[in-house]
């Protein structure tokens, strides 16, 4: 640097490439690798992370002509969000993909954002909507056509009542190019093809909360079965008490079908009731599974028998160590591998929801079942977990 302790070289002696290399290197990830299964579901961080070159663009004309030019490499997207001014927007800029983000908008949205959103759904190129039922019917009738490039379809419909109206996608609406996929307080409609033209999914949610949106066991196989590179899935189907028992007669009518095989399947969770979780593992294959997650609600039927002949069909699911952890409300259950040193991820975990510490009782029976639910496991650690108003209930006595 010569004899002066003040020599300085401006950044633009740089050449085309090593700037390319830099803004690239900028570029903020959607996954980046830190997040749970939960939030990969949901799409990952802030989409509105994706304007991370506008201002690199307005640095100088040099960096706005190479960026711009350079959109493919980078990966730039227009992102159209609460407040967006898209027309504006469409008519300055470059004919860039559009990521439309209006997810956890439940306080509603004016007229602006709403014309905003449906002005973007006609250029979409990834889609994430959240937001109450009455915002999402009124938006519903602008997706009803193939959407040829979209990856990412993320759209939740919050209800608070269970017999509230069903927001159905259009039987017209498809996107072949899918790969991440969630649906919650969504139904499809008989005949819709979104499901089954959607070939290259790899993350599946279906959030089913009340049963006008409710799948039959046997169409939601066959729609899995369309699915080969599938790698993730989550099945949640949550209903009232009452309502379990028209489910239950529904599910005792149901007809077999073929059993399907998930070659690629590496993670699956289950918020079913029992019956409906029964069906399902009794007729999936998944040999490359790592991780299984399960939710259980009373009354505890679920038979262990079933949970067993779907885990031995696996190649990963290898335990000798098991974890039952005691609380006022759940018993949870993580199984896993002595030889890992440190458990963040348990490859197995149930969670048995009870609403009072007696029913821990039908708990340990359930698991207690003939052949046991982990034949194999050699360390077994039990904890207890005593709140405040348990220990006043208690009677010690007993």
């Amino acid at each position: 640097m010569g004899n002066s302790p003040h020599h300085t070289a401006s950044i633009h002696i740089l050449d085309d490439d090593s700037f390319l290399n830099i803004f690239r290197l900028y570029r903020p990830a959607i996954f980046d690798g830190d997040e749970d299964n939960i939030d990969q579901i949901k799409g990952g961080e802030g989409w509105d992370h994706e304007r991370w070159w506008y201002k690199l663009a307005h640095v100088c004309q040099r960096w706005q002509i190479l960026i711009l030019r350079s959109a493919s490499y980078l990966g730039l997207c227009l992102v159209c969000t609460r407040g967006t001014p898209v027309a504006d927007m469409l008519a300055h800029s470059p004919p860039l993909p559009l990521v439309i983000d209006y997810f956890n908008v439940y306080d509603g949205i004016d007229v602006e954002d709403e014309e905003a959103i449906i002005l973007a759904l006609k250029q979409r190129d990834r889609v994430r909507l959240g937001m109450t039922v009455w915002y999402m019917l009124k938006l519903i009738i602008a997706i009803d056509e193939e959407y040829p490039v979209p990856e990412y379809l993320i759209m939740e419909s919050t209800v608070w009542d269970l017999t509230s109206t069903t927001v159905m996608l259009p039987k017209t609406f498809q996107a072949p190019r899918l790969r991440y996929l969630l649906l919650s307080g969504f139904a499809l409609p008989m005949g819709s093809r979104l499901l089954t033209t959607a070939l290259g999914i790899v993350m599946l949610t279906l959030d089913v909360g009340y049963p006008s949106a409710y799948f039959q066991p046997n169409t939601l196989l066959q729609r899995l079965s369309f699915m080969p590179q599938l790698e993730k899935l989550l099945i949640v189907f949550l209903l009232a008490p009452g309502l379990n028992h028209d489910v239950e007669r529904q599910l005792m009518h149901t007809s077999i079908i073929s059993p399907v095989t998930l070659s690629n399947l590496r993670w699956i969770e289950f918020q079913v009731v029992s019956d409906y979780m029964e069906t399902i593992v009794r007729r999936i294959t998944t040999p490359r599974l790592e991780e299984l997650r399960i939710q259980f609600f009373c009354p505890l039927d679920f038979l262990i028998p079933c949970l067993l002949h779907f885990m031995e069909t696996t190649e990963n699911l290898r335990i000798d160590s098991a974890k039952f952890e005691f609380s006022r409300y759940m018993v949870y259950v993580g199984a896993y591998p002595s030889l890992r040193k440190e458990v963040d991820v348990y490859p197995i975990s149930i969670n048995v929801f009870c609403g009072f510490l007696s029913r821990v009782s039908a708990v340990v029976q359930t698991f207690n079942s003939p052949g046991g639910i982990y034949p194999t496991v050699e360390h077994l650690t039990l904890e207890h977990k005593e709140s405040n108003e348990e220990h006043n209930e208690v009677d010690r006595t007993e």
